[in-house]
């Protein structure tokens, strides 16, 4: 009888779960791979270097950034969501990535509730909508009557299919009743490129990356996809406030891991990134680019929050008329 009563709780010792922080204690031990799930130069490549940076200071081991760029951002999620859930894959991910694409895609490889877990959200990144300087246009009533001069409308780019770019447009065409055609490319940099070039008449693109065209004279901006003023651009209104009703499509951007990581490694990760979000000098540095610093939620708020913006964005989608377009 004793010894059955020893074998019994030597097996119930053994079978408690461990310590909440046992995989966090020596977490890293070894370098972490921040996966950028685009083309190098973007706003995926700077956030995943900013973090990266900051977290290295901070864990004392290298956190390296590798781009895996394709179909606006889901070969690198795929990749992700089947990495070993250890903490040593993380990725930056934005609404497209988290919302837009389950209803965007008819067979996406992953499933952002469960192979993918938040860590923390980084920040709001509103997009301008500009066109090349050498058009005439002013504002969205000139867009409109270009649009209806030209035969066959005005194109406008995107970084790739159900970005936030792509649905901006769409939702530009929608409200303003014109035809604007979808013209695609592999990343948000070459894009933007050619519209300064005179390649295509506009495109929505995030702050940072327009900031420097607009400020060299090569890009007008018209206005903001956000309902607010932005610090960055403090001349340039909202859509909302300008012609187009209700308009309000800033996307954001997030830190994520594997699904089934360690929710201690996932509390360790966050409270570095509600550190370096407080930090006066980084909320600075984000309103100087034309970011929107944000407090993050928990973790555990923020899968709740994903869920919401699925259902968000699948509206948008749907009355795009893109749902199960790619």
């Amino acid at each position: 009888m004793r010894l059955s009563r020893l074998a019994a709780a030597a097996f119930a010792l053994a079978a408690a779960p461990a310590p909440l922080d046992a995989h966090a204690q020596d977490y890293p031990n070894r370098t972490v791979t921040i996966v950028a799930p685009a083309a190098p130069g973007g706003l995926y490549s700077l956030f995943a270097r900013l973090i990266g940076t900051r977290l290295e200071q901070k864990l004392g081991r290298p956190f390296v950034v590798e781009n895996r760029p394709g179909a606006s951002s889901v070969v690198g999620a795929a990749y992700v969501a089947r990495a070993n859930p250890d903490g040593y894959t993380l990725m930056v991910a934005t609404s497209s990535t988290m919302a837009t694409n389950v209803t965007l895609f008819r067979n996406l490889p992953y499933d952002p509730t469960s192979d993918l877990t938040p860590v923390a959200l980084i920040a709001r990144v509103p997009e301008v909508l500009v066109v090349n300087s050498g058009l005439p246009i002013q504002s969205v009533a000139d867009i409109a009557k270009l649009a209806r001069a030209t035969p066959g409308g005005l194109n406008f780019g995107s970084a790739g299919p159900g970005t936030a770019q792509h649905l901006g447009g769409e939702m530009l065409k929608a409200a303003l009743g014109v035809e604007l055609t979808h013209v695609p490319y592999k990343g948000m940099q070459p894009a933007i490129s050619d519209v300064a070039g005179g390649h295509i008449p506009m495109t929505f693109a995030p702050i940072p990356i327009a900031l420097p065209l607009i400020q060299a004279g090569k890009l007008r901006p018209i206005g903001l996809s956000m309902a607010q003023r932005v610090e960055a651009l403090p001349g340039v209104p909202p859509l909302a406030e300008v012609g187009v009703k209700d308009f309000d499509a800033a996307s954001w951007f997030m830190l994520v891991a594997p699904g089934r990581t360690p929710p201690e490694i996932v509390e360790k990760l966050f409270g570095e990134l509600r550190a370096m979000a407080a930090d006066q000098k980084m909320r600075s540095e984000f309103i100087r680019l034309g970011l929107v610093p944000i407090e993050s939620p928990a973790p555990d708020e923020l899968k709740r929050f994903v869920a919401a913006e699925i259902g968000r964005w699948a509206n948008v989608v749907r009355q795009a008329g893109l749902a199960g377009t790619e």
